[in-house]
Order: structure tokens, then C-alpha cells, then sequence
């Protein structure tokens, strides 16, 4: 009966969204958007990722290489890895806390419930001996043994009441190296004037769950939060206010200091809020612009700044996962980014993982990013309920593997090039052996591990989408279309042609 009632009540979200999603987004973006919207309304989440789709759509930097270390989680939030390399992982809907034993370092030994009964569990840290959980009504802690991934004892919650109605109920925790721990609490709207003066905050507390303060303040939902190793100063994300068109207000990292604020929700980015902007009360610091902006509505939740990676490029550097938009004509974000500080103190975006969306093909939204001792880097995607695993690649090129020692090697695809008559395959070729000389493809990817299995891992479709877009440090060259399908074409008959 319950099956048949949610059965019900799924129908109905979807008949209910749909006009609305027809009058904002136009019948283009439809698809994707009411899939973004019904996960975040109710849970509704993707199929887990197969390895075609990872193959065909997931690109990584230059240097690395991707597997899906586990996927049918469900909808799994924020990950924390201990020193034994262990992955704990929170799971609001289903009020659990997951570990995640490692394993031979390409996929993991076991996965278990660690602990339950929560409500809507999202942050976690480790601080001497206690493993801290933020709640959305409370901090609590458990006795945690790292070596046997163990907890005892019974769990404590420490600071309670707080506020977890309306939107932005999800809470992070992060503990910093001043002794005390700090918690982000969203706003309850999307614009609005809080009653509740915890509310779109970052608050600190000490490890025994005292001295809760407001440490910042005008942050809408700041959901990630870590510190720069070379500084010490603490960045935090945020997402801007929706509903003002597709490209403003632009998404935020912030500096965030003691009594520091970020304008919501009478300033965006800087900018005077059409609604609230002439209510600045005269009574509050001065507005700190953002120190980094992000395209608007790409939602930036996790960031992790590198600590063990130990690739030059990559020294002071912090990776941010865009869980992309929901309220945008053509949707943005779905994405993995680093961003690079230079000595000036300006910060360079660059793509670190793409392609969890390809046109109307959604594999997953990013959420949150870990690094281990080990250098390995986690992400965990909510939609599809997986946990990828990212590593140096051998030599410095870049390249998808798949983790679990059941899966089989994909069959090269010859039939990529099926639809093409043996007077177009000739010409298209021929094209494209002439961009590849004309470009000096050669410099770049002589014997590079990322021309090895194209016809694995893409399509003439999304390889030409690819070279759109390509991941840095590849230059976007002024291709079109007909440029794009022709060095598609070549590379994939050049190895068509290796392969017999």
C-alpha cells in the first residue's frame, strides 16, 4: 500500500511541476530540470552509474585518472577519511552514518552502517578520539576508534535547538586547528529577513559543544568550508538567491573572518538585492565581496584544499563540487572544479572532473570532496548514490578506469563509425589528419594514455563534444562542427585501424 501511495504522489509532483518547468525553462531544458527538482524535493535519485556511461561521459585533469570506487548508496551527502583510509559518509534521508573500509585501495573491502537513528545527519569530522556528527537540530559525538573503524559508547548530542525549518536544513561541520569547531546553518528561504539570528550563519563552538557563537553572519548557505594550508584562513562556499534570471547572482567563495558579513539578503556579490536591497539596516559591518564568483546557480557545496597531492600544479589549490543548477534555461554546473590561488592572492576556476551532464544525459550531481593521506581524492554524488576515487595517473596523462574486480573490460566499439559510408569515413579522415598536423596534436599526446580506447569511451557525438569543451590544460581550437566530427572520425579510425 505505502508503494502505491508514494507511487501516487510521485505522479503528482511531476503533473504539478511540469507547467511550471514548461513557463521558466522552455521545453529544452525541461528534462534535466525536473529531474534536478524531484531530487531535491523528494529524493528522487538516478540509476547507479554504468561503465559505458562513466567511459562516455566523465572526463578528469590532465594527470589523473577516475574510477568509481562504489556506487548504490543512495543519497549520500558530505565524507570524511580517516587515517586508515577508511570513508565515512553521511546519509540525511535514511539518518545514517555509512563506513566504507578500504579495501586494495581501487575499491573498497566492505561497506556497513556505522551508526543510525539520526536526524538527517550531514557534516562530519574526527577530533581526538570523538567522531562529530552535525544534525540538523544538533552537534552530537560518539567515541571513535580509527584503527578498527569501530564507534563506542553511547552518542552525545552537545548543541541542540537548532534550527532546522524550511529550506537550507542541512548543517556542516568542520573543526578547525584553534580548538573549536565550526557549523554552517543555511537561510530558511531563498530571500527573506531571519527571525532566527542562527540562520544563514557560520557559528563555531568548542570540542565540548560550548561558547556557540555567531562567527559570520549574510551567508545564504554556505555548505562547504575549509582552510587554506599555506594561510590558515578559513573559504566557504555559498549559494546566491534564485529566482532573479539565468546568470545572476553569481554563486560565492567567501573569506570568512570573526564578525565578518556577506550581504544576504540585502547585497548579492555586492549588488543591492531588488527586493531587500533598500533595507540594509545601518547597523551591520561593512558587506565583504566574495573572494571568488562561480557561474550563477552552480551551486558550490564541498571544497577541499590538497594537502598530500603532490603534483607542482596542484600546491595551492582547492577542488569544489558544482551540484549544478536547478533554475536555469540550460543547465549549468554538475562538475568538479579547481581553483588555483596565484601569488597575487587572485584565483583561476578550471574544470577537474566534467561531464556528469552531457546534453539531456544526467549521471550525477558532485557534492562533496575529500582527500586522503594516500593523496586520493573522493567525490560523492547524491543522484546516483556513488563515490568516485581520483589518483595521480602514471606518466601525467589522464584516463578512466573502473574499480570493481567483477566488472569486465568494455568490447572496443567498432561499430562507432557504422553510420558513415566508405566515401564520407575517406573524407572525413582526411580532414581530420589534416587538423591533427595543423594543431600539433602530436606535441601534446604523443603516446598519451588519453588516446588509448576512444572507442570505449565516447561516440563521434560526445567526442565532438568534448573537443567543445575540452578539460584544461587542452586549448579550446576554433573548430566547428563539421572540424569537430572530422578529427572525431580520424581519431577513432586510427585506432580501429591498431586494433586489427
Amino acid at each position: 500500500m505505502m508503494k502505491v501511495l508514494r507511487s501516487i504522489f510521485f505522479v503528482l509532483v511531476i503533473l504539478m511541476a511540469v507547467p511550471f518547468l514548461l513557463m521558466h525553462f522552455g521545453p529544452s531544458g525541461v528534462a534535466t530540470t525536473s529531474k534536478v527538482v524531484l531530487h531535491a524535493l523528494v529524493g528522487y535519485g538516478g540509476e547507479e552509474p554504468s561503465e559505458n556511461k562513466i567511459r562516455q561521459q566523465l572526463t578528469v585533469a590532465e594527470g589523473f585518472q577516475l574510477n568509481l570506487y562504489v556506487t548504490g548508496l543512495g543519497k549520500i551527502r558530505f565524507m570524511h577519511v580517516t587515517e586508515a583510509g577508511d570513508v565515512l559518509v553521511s546519509r540525511p534521508r535514511s539518518g545514517e552514518v555509512l563506513i566504507i573500509k578500504a579495501g586494495d585501495g581501487a575499491s573498497p573491502k566492505a561497506v556497513k552502517v556505522l551508526l543510525n537513528e539520526l536526524t538527517r545527519p550531514h557534516g562530519l569530522d574526527y577530533v581526538d578520539g570523538w567522531l562529530y556528527i552535525a544534525e540538523s537540530n544538533a552537534v552530537g559525538r560518539v567515541a571513535f576508534d580509527v584503527a578498527s573503524g569501530e564507534v563506542s559508547g553511547d552518542y552525545e548530542r552537545l548543541v541542540t535547538g537548532l534550527g532546522d525549518k524550511g529550506n537550507h536544513w542541512t548543517k556542516t561541520l568542520r573543526a578547525g586547528s584553534d580548538g573549536w569547531l565550526y557549523l554552517s546553518s543555511g537561510s530558511t528561504c531563498n530571500v527573506c529577513e531571519e527571525k532566527d539570528t542562527q540562520r544563514a550563519t557560520i557559528m563555531r563552538f568548542k570540542p565540548d559543544g560550548s561558547q556557540l557563537s555567531v562567527y559570520a553572519s549574510g551567508l545564504r548557505n554556505s555548505v562547504g568550508m575549509d582552510w587554506a594550508p599555506w594561510s590558515n584562513e578559513l573559504f566557504a562556499t555559498d549559494n546566491g538567491r534564485d529566482l532573479l534570471g539565468d546568470d545572476f547572482p553569481p554563486c560565492e567563495l567567501n573569506h570568512i573572518v570573526e564578525g565578518g558579513f556577506y550581504g544576504w539578503p540585502y547585497l548579492n556579490a555586492g549588488t543591492p538585492d531588488p527586493d531587500y536591497g533598500d533595507k540594509l539596516p545601518d547597523d551591520l559591518p561593512a558587506n565583504k565581496v566574495p573572494a571568488h564568483e562561480f557561474n550563477a546557480h552552480n551551486a558550490p557545496l564541498g571544497i577541499r584544499f590538497l594537502k598530500y597531492n603532490q603534483q607542482a600544479a596542484y600546491k595551492r589549490t582547492a577542488l569544489v563540487a558544482l551540484h549544478g543548477s536547478w533554475n536555469r534555461s540550460v543547465p549549468d554546473g554538475y562538475k568538479v572544479v579547481a581553483l588555483h590561488w596565484q601569488p597575487d592572492g587572485t584565483i583561476i576556476e578550471r574544470d577537474f572532473v566534467t561531464g556528469f551532464l552531457q546534453n539531456e544525459n544526467l549521471l550525477g550531481r558532485p557534492v562533496d570532496v575529500v582527500e586522503a593521506q594516500d593523496g586520493s581524492i573522493y567525490i560523492s554524488d547524491d543522484y546516483s548514490g556513488s563515490i568516485y576515487r581520483v589518483t595521480s595517473a602514471e606518466g601525467g596523462s589522464s584516463s578512466l578506469t573502473l574499480a570493481n574486480a567483477d566488472k569486465q573490460t568494455l568490447a572496443n566499439n567498432e561499430d562507432v563509425l557504422v553510420g558513415y559510408d566508405d566515401e564520407q569515413r575517406e573524407s572525413l579522415v582526411k580532414q581530420g589528419a589534416q587538423l591533427y598536423q595543423q594543431f600539433n596534436c602530436t606535441g601534446c599526446h604523443q603516446g598519451s594514455l588519453e588516446l588509448v580506447a576512444l572507442t570505449e569511451r565516447y561516440s563521434v557525438d560526445s567526442l565532438m563534444n568534448f573537443f567543445s569543451a575540452p578539460t584544461p590544460p587542452m586549448p579550446a581550437f576554433p573548430l566547428n562542427a563539421e572540424q569537430r566530427e572530422a578529427l572525431s572520425v580520424y581519431l577513432f579510425n586510427q585506432e580501429l585501424r591498431e586494433m586489427k
